[in-house]
């Protein structure tokens, strides 16, 4: 999130944008990444349990991860439009679940959105917090097709480190006493 720590809402709904789903795309993204049948081959999804072509699960994420990455850059040029300086978004730690309850046929659109569902100040990483975010996608029909957990840092504004961390990072530094320090940690 390009907003400091501070100032992110859990619970606000950002509104991603819809992608729609061409076969050609789909078969292009499975033939390079996923090339199950199932994505790539019409007559032998049409055999399958599925009924059909379907977009790759993997196909979805990009398309959903994208969006939301574009989101956070046009969000960090908004608040630098405002006079306001953006917050420094961190990396992630990893995805907790992922889902894809209906499948994505061609020509469906998916409409994404993300929520902050949780945030806490990071255990391991000072000046930092975690954040816990839903990554959905949703079709035209309304119907749910794919849902991500993720987990990401963003930093405190007002984050100043206490003294003796300041020492002990200091000291970490030195050429003979630092080896010492990382040994007993």
């Amino acid at each position: 999130m390009t907003r400091w720590f501070e100032d992110i809402v859990i619970d606000e709904v950002f509104d991603l944008g819809a992608h729609g789903f061409a076969t050609e795309d789909m078969v292009r993204f499975a033939s390079l990444y996923d090339p199950q049948p199932v994505h790539t081959n019409s007559e032998m999804a049409q055999a399958s349990y599925l009924g059909g072509l379907v977009a790759s699960g993997w196909h979805i994420a990009s398309v959903g991860h994208r969006k939301m990455v574009d989101a956070l850059f046009a969000e960090e040029e908004r608040l630098r439009a405002l006079g306001r300086e953006p917050g420094v978004s961190g990396p992630s730690p990893g995805v907790n679940s992922m889902d894809f309850p209906t499948p994505v046929r061609p020509d469906d659109v998916v409409s994404f959105q993300l929520v902050v569902t949780g945030k806490r100040p990071s255990n391991s990483l000072p000046g930092w917090g975690l954040l816990f975010n839903r990554l959905t996608g949703t079709n035209q029909h309304g119907d749910l097709v794919y849902s991500a957990e993720l987990v990401a840092f963003s930093k405190l504004r007002d984050y100043r480190m206490p003294w003796w961390q300041k020492l002990l990072q200091a000291l970490t530094n030195l050429p003979l006493i630092g080896p010492l320090i990382a040994r007993r940690s």
